[in-house]
């Protein structure tokens, strides 16, 4: 099916490679967020370049009191050194705030007075607000409208060529919630289209936010990061290892173990049985990370 193509550029050179993890501040990492954080630094580093930790914080009512600095300590206990400071969305508002008004500015945005009830597949509007009035005090999200022909390319690092019918199936998505909270899909296109991010290397869960999130940058005429996206832990039932359905801690008494696991998991090579601490596993990784052998 034809239709209007965004294609996001994969034009990655070793001077200017930054990756960056990015968690939220909802409980402890678990062998999950490990496997993700390890995948994006290994990434960046056999490139040379630098790693960022952002939290994402733009939940206030799932965040756990004393998630940031548990989150912190597993990451340096494994090995893990960021550069620069840590980034928190919460601090990113403006932003955000000026992005709403770029794509209302475009003609982009409508209110959608649905509840979650009401939502078609995948959480689109089946209410037609687009074409609706509301009052002020009605509490509705803001959806950005997607045309029905936007077909959206991508080359992904592990994955290969991407071809998504965003129009036909993703539309309408919410960049405002209904409770005024912006939306994970505004906030992550905004951060990771900013001098700080070249590339995006996270879990496959978060595949299909990425032709949304593409999407987003190429209507805000901002540059679209490299895009990897690697396999998930899933528990014993099948699902994918989540704080919300109770993973299990990292246990940070452990470290060099867990990376191996997370290795193994990632397909890459085993580092000698010789390493015992998590550093000497890293750099020995780093130096052999092939985002080839990655199990699609």
């Amino acid at each position: 099916m034809g239709g209007r193509a965004i294609s996001s550029p994969n034009t990655l050179s070793s001077c200017n490679a930054i990756g960056r993890f990015a968690p939220s501040p909802t409980g402890p990492l678990h062998a999950g967020s490990l496997l993700a954080a390890l995948g994006s630094f290994l990434n960046a580093r056999a490139q040379g370049g630098l790693w960022h930790l952002r939290i994402d914080d733009i939940d206030p009512p799932r965040a756990v009191k004393g998630s940031v600095g548990a989150i912190q300590m597993s990451l340096e206990t494994h090995g893990f050194q960021f550069d620069g400071d840590i980034q928190y969305q919460s601090a990113h508002t403006d932003r955000y705030e000026q992005a709403l008004k770029a794509l209302d500015e475009l003609g982009d945005l409508f209110h959608c007075g649905c509840t979650r009830a009401m939502l078609g597949a995948n959480g689109s509007c089946q209410n037609d607000c687009a074409n609706k009035s509301f009052t002020t005090t009605e509490p509705t999200s803001i959806r950005v409208k997607v045309p029905q022909n936007t077909v959206i390319i991508l080359n992904d690092s592990v994955l290969g060529g991407q071809n998504w019918h965003l129009g036909q199936q993703l539309s309408d998505f919410v960049v405002r919630r209904r409770d005024g909270l912006y939306a994970y899909q505004l906030a992550a296109a905004v951060d990771d289209a900013s001098p700080l991010t070249t590339q995006v290397v996270r879990g496959r869960d978060l595949l299909d936010s990425t032709p949304r999130q593409v999407f987003l940058q190429r209507r805000l005429a901002l540059s679209s990061p490299e895009y990897g996206h690697l396999p998930v832990i899933k528990d014993q039932y099948g699902a994918k290892l989540s704080k919300q359905q109770g993973a299990a801690a990292l246990d940070n008494s452990h470290p060099a173990q867990n990376l191996r696991a997370a290795l193994r998991a990632l397909g890459q090579p085993s580092p000698p049985s010789g390493l015992k601490d998590s550093e000497s596993v890293l750099e020995w990784s780093r130096s052999r990370w092939d985002p080839l052998r990655v199990p699609r």
